[in-house]
Protein backbone atom coordinates (compact mmCIF):
# COMPACT_ATOMS: atom_id res chain seq x y z
CA UNK A 1 0.00 0.00 0.00
CA UNK A 2 1.38 3.41 -0.90
CA UNK A 3 1.47 6.21 1.62
CA UNK A 4 -1.61 8.40 1.30
CA UNK A 5 -1.07 12.06 0.61
CA UNK A 6 -3.44 14.27 2.58
CA UNK A 7 -4.59 17.80 1.91
CA UNK A 8 -6.66 19.98 4.18
CA UNK A 9 -8.94 22.97 3.84
CA UNK A 10 -11.53 24.87 5.80
CA UNK A 11 -14.95 23.24 5.70
CA UNK A 12 -17.75 25.07 3.93
CA UNK A 13 -21.52 24.79 4.25
CA UNK A 14 -21.66 22.56 1.15
CA UNK A 15 -19.59 19.97 3.10
CA UNK A 16 -22.18 19.47 5.86
CA UNK A 17 -23.79 16.29 4.46
CA UNK A 18 -20.41 14.67 3.73
CA UNK A 19 -19.13 15.64 7.20
CA UNK A 20 -22.22 14.20 8.88
CA UNK A 21 -21.85 10.95 6.89
CA UNK A 22 -18.17 10.70 7.90
CA UNK A 23 -19.08 11.34 11.57
CA UNK A 24 -21.78 8.65 11.57
CA UNK A 25 -19.43 6.10 10.02
CA UNK A 26 -16.62 7.02 12.42
CA UNK A 27 -18.86 6.75 15.49
CA UNK A 28 -20.37 3.45 14.34
CA UNK A 29 -17.07 1.74 13.50
CA UNK A 30 -14.13 3.40 15.22
CA UNK A 31 -15.59 3.28 18.71
CA UNK A 32 -16.32 -0.47 18.68
CA UNK A 33 -12.87 -1.33 20.02
CA UNK A 34 -13.52 0.78 23.14
CA UNK A 35 -17.28 0.85 23.78
CA UNK A 36 -20.29 -1.45 23.72
CA UNK A 37 -23.13 -0.78 21.29
CA UNK A 38 -25.19 0.73 24.10
CA UNK A 39 -22.33 3.03 25.12
CA UNK A 40 -21.85 4.15 21.51
CA UNK A 41 -25.55 4.98 21.31
CA UNK A 42 -25.31 7.01 24.54
CA UNK A 43 -22.16 8.81 23.32
CA UNK A 44 -23.99 9.99 20.20
CA UNK A 45 -26.05 12.32 22.38
CA UNK A 46 -22.95 14.45 23.00
CA UNK A 47 -21.32 14.06 19.57
CA UNK A 48 -21.91 15.49 16.14
CA UNK A 49 -21.48 18.55 13.97
CA UNK A 50 -21.64 22.02 15.47
CA UNK A 51 -22.27 24.20 12.42
CA UNK A 52 -21.01 27.31 14.24
CA UNK A 53 -17.52 25.86 13.69
CA UNK A 54 -18.07 26.04 9.94
CA UNK A 55 -19.54 29.55 10.04
CA UNK A 56 -16.65 30.65 12.31
CA UNK A 57 -14.18 29.17 9.77
CA UNK A 58 -12.50 27.01 12.43
CA UNK A 59 -13.40 23.56 11.08
CA UNK A 60 -11.23 21.56 8.70
CA UNK A 61 -11.66 18.62 6.37
CA UNK A 62 -8.81 16.32 5.40
CA UNK A 63 -8.94 14.77 1.95
CA UNK A 64 -6.98 12.38 -0.22
CA UNK A 65 -7.31 11.01 -3.72
CA UNK A 66 -8.36 7.39 -3.97
CA UNK A 67 -9.20 5.72 -7.30
CA UNK A 68 -8.97 9.16 -8.94
CA UNK A 69 -11.68 10.54 -6.63
CA UNK A 70 -11.28 13.07 -3.81
CA UNK A 71 -12.29 11.38 -0.56
CA UNK A 72 -12.92 13.12 2.76
CA UNK A 73 -11.01 11.03 5.31
CA UNK A 74 -11.13 13.25 8.38
CA UNK A 75 -12.69 16.32 9.90
CA UNK A 76 -12.18 18.36 13.02
CA UNK A 77 -11.31 21.77 14.23
CA UNK A 78 -11.14 24.22 17.04
CA UNK A 79 -13.58 26.62 18.62
CA UNK A 80 -13.32 30.12 19.96
CA UNK A 81 -16.66 29.67 21.73
CA UNK A 82 -17.15 28.30 25.24
CA UNK A 83 -18.94 25.10 24.16
CA UNK A 84 -16.61 22.20 24.98
CA UNK A 85 -18.19 19.44 22.91
CA UNK A 86 -21.28 18.36 21.05
CA UNK A 87 -23.28 19.07 17.96
CA UNK A 88 -26.10 21.42 17.10
CA UNK A 89 -28.47 19.07 18.95
CA UNK A 90 -26.49 18.89 22.22
CA UNK A 91 -28.08 20.42 25.31
CA UNK A 92 -26.30 22.99 27.51
CA UNK A 93 -24.29 24.66 24.74
CA UNK A 94 -22.64 28.00 25.40
CA UNK A 95 -22.09 29.79 22.10
CA UNK A 96 -20.63 32.90 23.71
CA UNK A 97 -17.09 33.72 22.64
CA UNK A 98 -14.17 32.78 24.85
CA UNK A 99 -11.69 35.49 25.83
CA UNK A 100 -8.19 34.46 24.65
CA UNK A 101 -6.68 36.34 27.62
CA UNK A 102 -8.49 34.23 30.22
CA UNK A 103 -10.20 31.27 28.51
CA UNK A 104 -9.04 28.21 26.63
CA UNK A 105 -9.76 27.54 22.97
CA UNK A 106 -11.43 24.20 22.26
CA UNK A 107 -10.51 21.30 20.00
CA UNK A 108 -13.83 20.10 18.59
CA UNK A 109 -15.55 17.31 16.69
CA UNK A 110 -12.63 15.22 15.44
CA UNK A 111 -13.51 12.18 13.32
CA UNK A 112 -11.62 9.86 11.00
CA UNK A 113 -13.21 7.73 8.28
CA UNK A 114 -13.08 4.01 9.12
CA UNK A 115 -10.12 2.37 7.40
CA UNK A 116 -8.06 5.56 7.65
CA UNK A 117 -7.23 5.57 11.38
CA UNK A 118 -3.66 5.65 12.66
CA UNK A 119 -2.35 7.37 9.54
CA UNK A 120 -1.73 10.81 11.04
CA UNK A 121 -5.10 12.40 10.28
CA UNK A 122 -5.95 13.08 13.93
CA UNK A 123 -2.51 14.52 14.59
CA UNK A 124 -2.82 16.75 11.53
CA UNK A 125 -6.20 18.04 12.68
CA UNK A 126 -4.85 18.71 16.18
CA UNK A 127 -1.89 20.62 14.77
CA UNK A 128 -4.14 22.71 12.51
CA UNK A 129 -6.45 23.57 15.41
CA UNK A 130 -3.64 24.32 17.85
CA UNK A 131 -1.81 26.54 15.34
CA UNK A 132 -4.97 28.48 14.49
CA UNK A 133 -5.92 28.93 18.17
CA UNK A 134 -2.40 30.14 18.96
CA UNK A 135 -2.57 32.61 16.05
CA UNK A 136 -5.89 33.88 17.47
CA UNK A 137 -4.15 34.72 20.76
CA UNK A 138 -5.10 31.72 22.90
CA UNK A 139 -2.43 30.30 25.23
CA UNK A 140 -4.35 27.21 26.37
CA UNK A 141 -6.50 24.68 24.56
CA UNK A 142 -8.98 22.14 25.93
CA UNK A 143 -11.10 19.31 24.62
CA UNK A 144 -13.77 16.88 25.73
CA UNK A 145 -12.32 13.47 24.85
CA UNK A 146 -14.16 10.21 24.42
CA UNK A 147 -12.47 7.01 25.57
CA UNK A 148 -11.44 6.15 21.96
CA UNK A 149 -9.85 9.59 21.51
CA UNK A 150 -8.01 9.71 24.82
CA UNK A 151 -4.84 7.83 23.70
CA UNK A 152 -4.23 10.23 20.79
CA UNK A 153 -4.71 13.31 22.96
CA UNK A 154 -2.41 11.98 25.68
CA UNK A 155 0.24 11.21 23.07
CA UNK A 156 -0.07 14.81 21.82
CA UNK A 157 0.55 16.31 25.27
CA UNK A 158 -2.96 16.82 26.62
CA UNK A 159 -3.45 16.09 30.31
CA UNK A 160 -6.64 14.99 32.02
CA UNK A 161 -8.30 17.62 34.18
CA UNK A 162 -11.41 15.66 35.12
CA UNK A 163 -13.66 12.86 33.92
CA UNK A 164 -17.44 13.03 33.81
CA UNK A 165 -19.78 10.12 33.24
CA UNK A 166 -23.04 11.14 31.60
CA UNK A 167 -26.00 8.80 31.37
CA UNK A 168 -27.63 8.37 27.97
CA UNK A 169 -31.37 8.15 27.46
CA UNK A 170 -30.83 4.39 27.11
CA UNK A 171 -29.25 4.28 30.59
CA UNK A 172 -25.74 3.55 29.30
CA UNK A 173 -22.73 5.56 30.49
CA UNK A 174 -20.94 8.06 28.26
CA UNK A 175 -17.56 9.27 29.49
CA UNK A 176 -16.30 12.77 28.63
CA UNK A 177 -12.73 13.55 29.66
CA UNK A 178 -11.76 17.21 30.00
CA UNK A 179 -8.16 17.50 28.78
CA UNK A 180 -5.94 20.58 28.52
CA UNK A 181 -2.68 21.63 26.92
CA UNK A 182 -0.68 24.87 26.97
CA UNK A 183 -0.08 26.35 23.53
Amino acid sequence: MSVARFTHRLAIEADVCAIEDLMKASIAENMKEFLTGEEIFAAQESMGLDTTLISDRTYFVVETVQDEQVVMVGCGGWGRRRTLYGGDHTASRDDSYADPATDAARIRAMYTRPGWTRQGIGSLLLQLGEDAARAAGFTTIELGATLPGEPLYRARGYIEINRETLTGVNGAPSVVILMRKPL
